[in-house]
């Protein structure tokens, strides 16, 4: 299947299609529309910036034909009002040639401003869980007419522990329903919700769970500290040229901050800083701006992994490795999509090591190892960072083998032979060049 043509979409609906500029359906979209047009429920598996948001909203459109009635026919849920933003821009989109209603909402902002735009009537409504929650139990928005429910990023929906809502939302649903669950990996939680919620759904997989995207260079740093970490990024974005948009993540607020004021000051272009203390219309801005090529670099915590559609991103920077080790499959995917070529470079400090092994488990592939280049100062580590260091590599020890008693003691603070031997390429280590300094 080489055309959406043969796909049977509106003409409406090509027409959007063939205004935004796509020339053909990706995998997803040639495995998923057509099961979703039969009326079936489906599962799709697939990776992150493999168009898997359009695999559901054409045929979807397309099922609709045109607006009817005031209530809701399909409703999306997804996790984050970023990705709600990011879907309700797609079906501006692929809907500019039909008269389809629809509307995004949630949290941040209040829920009376949300109900005025349901008023003339609404087909589509994206929402995250608790938004659509607050609309239902304030009697503005009637879901006896929805015939399909998506739900996106369920995986992400998962481990943001939605699960409670999910339910309540399913048991106030029509019972007769089409039911459509996408998600970028296939974990123990989503096939739980899959036994749950889906009915003999079609399992769409266009490539295996937790893949990560073939376009995406893979490579990693391994360096000592957080400060050495600094002065690499600094050193990376200096080259404006080949690191044109980049995405750098944090795995905490704080560090995000702390990044951002480092790059702020060092690196050309404009920089946007994204976390989940900033302001609802911060936040918003700061993702336009970088999706509008105003801003060079953006740096965020997990928050905007999934809910970020930006085009040509260059190179994505993990600062640190994501808590969640499903995330790293999402970082990476900010970069590649829609067919172009990127880079994600992971930073690894001694402590990270065991965490980003298990990622490359479960990508089933070993990421490349490149050196620091001569022109980074490596600096020492602070002796509470590599105190902090040995301590969380006591715990991984400990977790691969229970009879481990501990190399490092708290009360002499001073690390066994075995443990400052772990550490020593990283930490005491001279550096190799010398326009190195050490401090």
């Amino acid at each position: 299947m080489a055309a959406f043509s043969e796909l049977k979409l509106t003409k409406s609906v090509k027409k959007g299609i063939e205004e935004i500029g796509f020339k053909e359906p990706t995998p997803i979209q040639q495995e998923a529309i057509p099961a979703i047009k039969s009326g079936q429920d489906v599962l799709g598996i697939a990776q992150t910036g493999t168009g898997k948001t359009a695999a559901y909203i054409l045929p979807l459109l397309t099922m609709l034909v045109k607006a009817e009635g005031e209530d809701p026919r399909v409703v999306i849920l997804v996790p984050t009002r970023e990705l709600s933003i990011q879907v309700g821009e797609d079906i501006d989109e692929l809907a500019q040639f039909t008269n389809i209603r629809h509307a995004a909402v949630y949290g941040g902002i209040g829920w009376t401003k949300h109900a005025e735009m349901l008023v003339p009537g609404i087909d589509v409504l994206i929402a995250t869980p608790g938004r659509l929650m607050d609309l239902y139990n304030h009697n503005v928005l009637s879901l006896k007419k929805v015939k399909t429910l998506v739900i996106d990023e369920a995986d992400r929906m998962l481990d943001m522990g939605f699960m409670p809502q999910l339910r309540t939302i399913f048991e106030i649903l029509p019972m007769r329903r089409q039911n459509l669950l996408f998600s970028a990996t296939f974990s123990e939680q989503v096939e739980k919700l899959t036994e749950e919620f889906l009915a003999l759904p079609l399992r769409v997989e266009v490539a295996p769970s937790a893949t990560p995207v073939e376009m995406v260079k893979q490579q990693v740093y391994h360096v000592p500290n957080y400060r050495t970490k600094l002065n690499l990024v600094s050193h990376l974005l200096e080259d404006d040229v080949t690191f044109k948009k980049v995405i750098i993540f944090c795995k905490t607020k704080t560090i995000a901050e702390s990044v951002y004021k480092v790059v702020h000051r060092k690196a050309e272009g404009e920089k946007r800083i994204l976390h989940s203390n900033k302001g609802q219309s911060s936040r918003i801005n700061a993702i336009n701006a970088f999706k509008n090529d105003e801003a060079r670099i953006l740096i965020s915590t997990d928050v905007s992994a999934r809910g970020i559609d930006a085009s040509k991103v260059t190179h994505v920077i993990n600062f640190d490795v994501p808590v969640s080790y499903d995330d790293y499959i999402h970082r990476i995917g900010r970069t590649a999509r829609a067919g172009n070529h990127g880079e994600a470079i992971t930073l690894l400090d001694p402590s990270e090591e065991w965490h980003f092994l298990k990622i490359e488990k479960m990508i089933r592939m070993s990421v490349p190892v490149y050196e620091i280049p001569a022109k980074v100062e490596i600096l020492e580590t602070e002796r509470v960072e590599l105190q902090a260091q040995l301590r969380e590599i006591d715990r991984q020890r400990k977790i691969d083998d229970p009879t481990f008693k501990g190399a490092f003691h708290e009360k002499k603070h001073k690390p066994s032979k075995e443990t400052r031997d772990y550490t020593d390429r990283f930490a005491r280590k001279k550096p190799k060049h010398k326009k190195n300094k050490r401090r």
